[in-house]
């Protein structure tokens, strides 16, 4: 009997241990990297091997891969042009040869088989600029057959750039991303949008971040023995070595891509939150923030578990950059997130640190999970991940969730409307775009702020509860899958429909159609008001179904039916109007001009005096502080 019984408990602690280990993704391409970091030089000296699998139908003949460091190398990359030397609002001071930064593959070898380091040649495959060297092409002799496996022994050097966009090093402070040579990702025939398999191996964008298959990452970092280093994934062992170096080694499962950082002058601090070990590396001067940094982090954590799925990795890395280095702020990676920095002081009304934080965290689902194309839909990381920031602060913080000082609150939720209906010309783009396609300076505001105010118009169009079970049905069906946004559409429209009655049709085409693959304006208009009629128009071309609020001078109330498409509607009653309201819970956030949605018989100038008043002790009191 008790033999039995042991062998129940171990039967049963195999399987849950088989269970643990699962892969929660396909693996396709596994690295083992050992690097050694100078950290005077900046420059790292790194071994890769690479595993990676077909899992196409195709025979591939060859190999591309991701030079990303080379967008630093000089003037004359893809990136530099784009973007002016500048990123965010951060400069490089190109003038210094020393702050540029670069990757050379040094030798590259199939294992046991051919040396491909001589067959090595850049490509451009999305402009003409024969400068540009993000990219590399690499033939093969034999090709790598459907199913088959191919191991790669990559030997190479690269310097860090001085931070400005996203990696570099500002003083003894490195953050170490895009920094290796990465396989692009090989799309079969039918996945997304490709009609013949071919690589998905884009340059380095100025408006532009990444795409990568999952796999398992096993990194050996070499660093002086005085740093503090924190990277993706979870911390495995470290060694001591005798030339006053240390050797920490990292692994991280079911992820696309590995970043870690080093300084002498981090503090470090540990919160356990149910199953993740939150670690926030902190700069002495914003040890002030620690404290919010956990906070809204936690805060993301559990909104997102509620409303997503669970947080599947046991760790989470919280990277506080100096102000010197303030370009590898606000940057997401598997497991490990920089958010703002901070100034000391901050007041606790600027929630700055929290909105960061929790931005940077909800990348761990979109971008982490998910891990859409971000180069050709860059909106599917970053203005759904926008949409629930707007989501977490309010639920959060409440009223004022982004600002609330001196009497002035303002929204999260309010703040990617105001971006889109300020822009010049709002007709100028459609959200559906390659991120180097959007005209100049409408990248930021269309792929978050746009596609934010979309998905905060659907959600009140179809309701909260609708809204959530969308988002969730997409998330667990797609999570490691790389979805396109033809997949969100498809679920929109197998969900909302039927649950809101077929009140909007039969599905919501017609609602992406305007929102997502064109770019109409939208303003509806109260233009004329009289005694017993009124006359509504319809001044943008975008066409929503919304509602009419009729008040009478009896008290009474009556709410109409709109179709919105016609571009003028007179409307009669047979008593007397005292006001009338297009969109009266103000559900389509597309709307450009609120102010023109109600008129009264009586017009009252009551509500904008009281604006006003407020807004002026507001600028008067913050005046007086920054004084």
């Amino acid at each position: 009997m008790q033999k039995h019984l042991l062998f129940i408990i171990f039967l049963f602690s195999f399987l849950n241990a088989a269970a643990q280990t699962k892969p929660l993704s396909n693996r396709i391409a596994n690295y083992d990297i050992s690097v050694k970091l100078d950290p005077e030089k900046h420059t790292l000296t790194g071994k890769e091997t690479l595993v990676w699998t077909n899992t196409s139908t195709d025979y591939i003949t060859e190999l591309q891969f991701h030079l990303y460091l080379n967008a630093f190398k000089n003037k004359n990359s893809t990136f530099m042009k784009e973007s002016g030397g500048q990123l965010r609002g951060e400069m490089m001071d190109n003038k210094n040869k020393g702050n540029f930064g670069w990757i050379d593959i040094t030798s590259m070898k199939v294992r046991g088989r051919e040396n491909l380091t001589s067959k090595i040649k850049f490509i451009q495959p999305d402009d003409l600029n024969d400068k540009d060297q993000t990219v590399i092409s690499v033939p093969l002799s034999r090709p790598i057959a459907p199913n088959e496996s191919i191991t790669l022994d990559i030997n190479f050097k690269a310097r860090l750039p001085k931070v400005f966009a996203r990696t570099g090093y500002a003083d003894d402070y490195h953050l170490v991303g895009q920094w290796f040579p990465k396989i692009g990702v090989y799309e079969s025939a039918g996945m997304r949008y490709a009609k013949k398999g071919a690589w998905n191996c884009h340059q380095f964008h100025a408006d532009s971040e990444f795409y990568a298959d999952f796999g398992t990452y096993r990194v050996d970092m070499n660093v002086p023995k005085n740093f503090v280093l924190a990277a993706t994934g979870v911390f495995q062992n470290e060694k001591i070595n005798k030339d006053n170096t240390k050797t920490i080694s990292y692994r991280a499962d079911d992820v696309h891509d590995f970043a870690w950082t080093v300084s002498p002058r981090f503090e470090v601090s540990e919160r356990q939150w149910k199953h993740v070990k939150i670690k926030a590396v902190v700069q002495p001067e914003h040890s002030g923030s620690t404290e919010r940094y956990f906070q809204s982090a936690i805060a993301a954590l559990e909104y997102f578990q509620k409303h997503l799925g669970k947080y599947p990795h046991p760790v989470l890395t919280l990277v506080d950059p100096p102000l010197a280095a303030a370009g590898s702020a606000g940057m997401e990676y598997p497991t490990f997130i920089t958010c703002g920095e901070t100034t000391w002081g901050l007041p606790k009304g600027i929630r700055s640190p929290e909105v960061v934080t929790i931005h940077e965290f909800g990348h761990q689902y979109f971008q982490g999970m998910l891990a859409s194309n971000e180069f050709e839909e860059s909106f599917l990381d970053e203005g759904f991940n926008q949409y629930y920031e707007s989501r977490i602060m309010d639920a959060t913080y409440g009223k004022g969730s982004m600002i609330n000082l001196f009497g002035f609150k303002l929204n999260d939720s309010e703040n990617p409307r105001i971006a889109y209906v300020s822009m010049k010309n709002v007709k100028i783009s459609e959200i559906f775009r390659k991120s180097w396609e959007y005209p100049k300076g409408t990248y930021g505001t269309l792929t978050y702020m746009k596609t934010a105010t979309m998905l905060q118009t659907l959600e009140n169009l179809i309701g909260t509860e609708v809204m959530d079970e969308v988002m969730q049905t997409y998330f667990i069906r797609w999570r490691f899958k790389h979805p396109a946004v033809k997949d969100f559409v498809a679920i929109v429209n197998e969900i909302a429909p039927k649950r809101t009655n077929y009140k909007y049709g039969k599905t919501f085409n017609w609602y992406f159609e305007q929102t997502l693959y064109k770019a109409p304006d939208c303003d509806y208009e109260v233009s004329e008001i009289d005694e017993k009629q009124c006359t509504i128009k319809r001044l943008g071309d975008m066409i929503i179904a919304t509602e009419i609020l009729v008040k009478f001078t009896d008290g009474k109330e009556e709410l109409i039916s709109w179709s919105g498409e016609d571009y003028s509607k007179l409307l009669k009653f047979e008593k007397p109007i005292s006001s009338v309201t297009i969109d009266p819970k103000n559900k389509i956030l597309f709307d450009l001009n609120f102010n023109n949605n109600s008129r009264s018989i009586e017009q009252s100038s009551l509500p904008f005096i009281k604006y006003a008043l407020k807004m002026m002790f507001w600028v008067q009191n913050l005046l007086s502080w920054v004084g």
